[in-house]
């Protein structure tokens, strides 16, 4: 009996684990520049969205892209669009496609690839994410894409 219960356990540890389980850049299907399917299969958090986006170690958005839900935030850059109004404009999987990899939604931007590991040349392995065992990382984890896809999704006009 004992037996049973753990081995159901372990199945249902499987289970879980290969749900919760993130998808690596080269497994993401673009479909006309959208991601319709979540790099993680959890919701994303709008709050730690705005932190990522906020965070100059993290996205960074505000460096190039103004969003007036944060007003704390000095020097709001004006290189790309305004963001307020993004939930309004796009929908979730075209949100998610922009953020992991605009390039394939707007040729020739300036904006980098946030879960993409090549191929490109970036301006220093400081700019290459966390790296592990010598392979090149996104920029951002795909948590932390669903989380500034939750963020975008609030800014509503």
């Amino acid at each position: 009996m004992t037996r049973r219960i753990v081995l159901g356990l372990l199945s249902s540890m499987t289970i879980v684990s290969a749900a919760a389980a993130e998808t690596t850049p080269a497994s993401v299907a673009f479909e006309e520049g959208a991601i319709t399917q979540s790099l993680t299969g959890a919701p994303g958090d709008p709050a730690e969205g705005a932190n990522v986006m906020s965070n100059r170690g993290l996205g960074n958005c505000v460096a190039c892209h103004a969003v007036s839900t944060m007003p704390d935030v000095p020097f709001q850059g004006n290189v790309g669009p305004p963001l307020d109004g993004a939930g309004d404009r796009w929908e979730e999987a075209e949100l998610r496609g922009i953020v992991s990899d605009a390039k394939m939604t707007f040729d020739g931007t300036i904006m980098p690839s946030f879960y993409k590991t090549g191929p490109y040349v970036r301006p220093g392995n400081a700019f290459t994410g966390k790296a592990a065992e010598g392979e090149l990382a996104p920029l951002l984890t795909a948590q932390q894409i669903e989380d500034v896809v939750a963020y975008l999704l609030t800014l509503k006009e």
